[in-house]
C-alpha cells in the first residue's frame, strides 16, 4: 500500500487529495492506495525488538521486517478492505504464520520477545472520517471552519513516558542519548517484560496477535469535502503534547501553509540544539522518527 504524502526524514511533504469512501494511513514510506496508514516500527519501548531478543526475520530488526511486511500486505488488500479491524486482523495473522515458519518454537507464544508497532488507520466514508489507533501516533482533523479535533491516545501515553523517563534519568544520570543502555533502564524493562508475560496479555499494538484487533482505539469526526488530516508519530506529535512549541491547531495550519519539513527540523532543533540533555523535555531518545502525512480530503 502506498501512502502519499507522508514526511519521514528526506521525504516529499505535499497535501494529498482525500477522496469519499477510502480507507487511509501512512507509514515511513509513501504509497498509494485507497488505505493510508500511519506506522511507526523501531527502537523505543512501544516500538521495537527488545534489548536481549534476537532478531529471526531480518539481519538487525524484526520490527524491520514487521513494518516491510504490513506496508506490503496493505498495499495489497487495502482497495478491497471495508473497515481497519478486519484489515489489521487478517495482516496480523499473515504475519503470525509467516514468523512461526522461520522463528523457534518457542518463540511462538512469547509475546514480549515480538516486534510491535504503533500506528493509525483512516477512513472517510460519506463525510465521515473512522480512525483505528495502536499506541502513540495522532490524527489530527482540522474542519473548513478552522476546528482541531485530536484523536488517539498519544497525549496521555506522552505524560506517562515522560514521567518515567524523567524518573530514570534522574537515577541514572544520563542523557537520553544514553539511557536506553543503562543497567537502571535495562533493569525497569525486563521487569515491565515480565509483568507482560505473566499478565498473559500481549499490548493493544499491531503484533504477531491478532486479537489486537479488538482492542485498536476507534474514534470518528466530520469529515466533509476541505476537512484538513494531518496523521503523525509520536516524534513529529512532540511539537504540541511535549515540547508545546504549539497547539494543535498551529501544527496543521503550518503544516497546510509551510509544508511538513519545517515542523520536522524545528523538532530536531529542539531535541539537538535546545534540550540535548533532556532536562526540560524528558524522553528516551535525544529525536525521535518524526513521520506525518497530510491530507485534505
Amino acid at each position: 500500500m502506498a501512502f502519499p504524502g507522508a514526511f519521514g526524514e528526506g521525504q516529499g511533504n505535499d497535501v494529498h487529495d482525500f477522496g469519499s469512501d477510502q480507507l487511509a494511513g501512512g507509514s515511513r514510506q509513501a504509497q498509494r492506495g485507497h488505505l493510508r496508514r500511519l506506522g511507526r516500527l523501531g527502537l523505543g519501548d512501544r516500538h521495537l525488538d527488545l534489548p536481549g531478543t534476537v532478531p529471526v526475520m531480518h539481519e538487525t530488526s524484526d520490527a524491520v521486517w514487521l513494518a516491510s511486511f504490513a506496508d506490503e500486505r496493505l498495499s495489497n488488500l487495502a482497495p478491497n478492505a471495508e473497515d481497519g479491524v478486519t484489515l489489521l486482523r487478517h495482516v496480523m495473522e499473515e504475519a503470525r504464520v509467516a514468523y512461526r515458519a522461520v522463528a523457534p518454537v518457542e518463540r511462538h507464544e512469547d509475546f514480549v520477545t515480538w516486534p510491535l508497532g504503533a500506528m493509525t488507520l483512516v477512513r472517510r466514508k460519506d463525510n465521515v472520517l473512522d480512525a483505528w489507533t495502536f499506541g502513540d501516533t495522532t490524527a489530527y482533523v482540522r474542519q473548513p471552519g478552522g476546528t482541531v479535533q485530536v484523536l488517539g491516545d498519544a497525549p496521555g501515553l506522552r505524560e506517562t513516558e515522560a514521567a518515567m523517563a524523567a524518573d530514570l534519568m534522574r537515577q541514572a544520570g544520563f542523557r537520553p542519548t544514553a539511557i536506553l543502555a543503562e543497567p537502571v533502564f535495562l533493569a525497569w524493562l525486563g521487569g515491565r517484560r515480565e509483568r507482560q508475560r505473566k499478565s498473559g496479555i500481549p499490548p493493544a499494538l499491531l503484533s504477531l496477535n491478532p486479537d489486537a484487533a479488538d482492542r485498536l482505539r476507534h474514534d470518528t469526526a466530520p469529515c466533509e469535502d476541505g476537512t484538513a488530516i494531518l496523521l503523525a508519530s509520536d516524534g513529529f506529535s512532540a511539537l504540541v503534547d511535549l515540547y508545546r512549541a504549539m497547539d494543535a491547531g498551529a501544527l496543521v495550519e503550518a503544516a497546510l501553509t509551510s509544508g511538513l519539513e519545517p515542523l520536522a527540523k524545528l523538532a530536531r532543533e529542539i531535541e539537538t540544539e535546545r534540550d540535548p540533555d533532556g532536562t526540560l523535555y524528558p524522553r528516551f531518545k535525544l529525536s525521535d522518527d518524526t513521520t506525518a502525512i497530510l491530507l485534505r480530503a
